[in-house]
């Protein structure tokens, strides 16, 4: 299996509070890794590590070592950083454009693209999110008329269009109905083909239905790292199996 990511002795702090302590670990090229633990685990601080997105925050400190494709992310231009992991959030932010402008934007903001270009760009992300269908007649439409999880799915595509190699999810069907999720989890399984991914959520039944990989953080430490049938059948660890069979969290 071919590394993307590799982290070790990954330590990160808001101030006083130490959000993540000495975690290690490798991401893959082609995966899905489930990410999964408690409220205030650190793992939307990890995720958000990947692509920087934690540097916003001024009270921030990072020690360890994280490299993508054996670069350190440090010395990687941060533009750059989150046009190749792009981030999808819990919440859909549908920009208050038309479906095609929104899957669009992003590409016009980094760089010029022939007209008949941008219409293919567009078409193949909307494709890829499995929202194609459901919105090809209506592009010129605002995407606030789209259902919640249609626009999640629009969020997808918007990310797809400027080739990421890494798709970041935090909890992405946190606010979905179980449809709108299953059509979001379909997604994901096909995007693996061509992407690395790397799902932040709290649905362990979800992180179970999608994940190769399933990783387990408790108050900031990396607990368990194994492939997702064996943390859901043989957990080495008790807390991961106090987690997973609902006795907290």
């Amino acid at each position: 299996m071919v590394k993307i990511f590799t982290i070790k002795d990954l330590n990160i702090w808001f101030g006083s509070a130490h959000a993540l302590k000495d975690v290690s670990m490798d991401i893959y090229v082609n995966e899905i890794l489930s990410i999964i633990g408690p409220s205030n685990s650190g793992k939307t601080t990890f995720l958000r590590m990947l692509n920087r997105l934690n540097d916003l925050n001024h009270n921030c400190k990072m020690e360890g070592n994280v490299k993508f494709e054996e670069e350190d992310i440090k010395n990687i231009e941060v533009e750059l950083l989150r046009k190749r992991v792009g981030m999808v959030f819990a919440l859909p932010l549908a920009l208050p454009l038309s479906i095609f402008d929104n899957v669009a934007y992003g590409v016009r903001m980094h760089g010029k693209v022939k007209k008949q270009s941008l219409k293919d760009i567009v078409e193949k992300s909307l494709q890829e999110a499995y929202l194609w269908d459901e919105v090809k007649d209506r592009l010129n439409e605002s995407a606030f008329k789209l259902s919640g999880g249609q626009q999640q799915r629009l969020c997808i595509a918007r990310t797809l269009a400027v080739e990421p190699e890494v798709i970041l999810f935090d909890e992405p069907c946190s606010g979905l109905d179980p449809i709108s999720t299953a059509k979001v989890e379909e997604a994901m399984v096909i995007l693996k083909q061509n992407y690395t991914i790397v799902l932040v959520t709290n649905n362990v039944k979800q992180a179970a239905r999608v994940g190769d990989r399933t990783a387990f953080f408790l108050n900031g430490e990396l607990i368990e790292l194994n492939k997702t049938e064996n943390i859901f059948t043989a957990p080495k660890d008790k807390r991961t199996d106090g987690y997973i069979s609902g006795k907290f969290g």
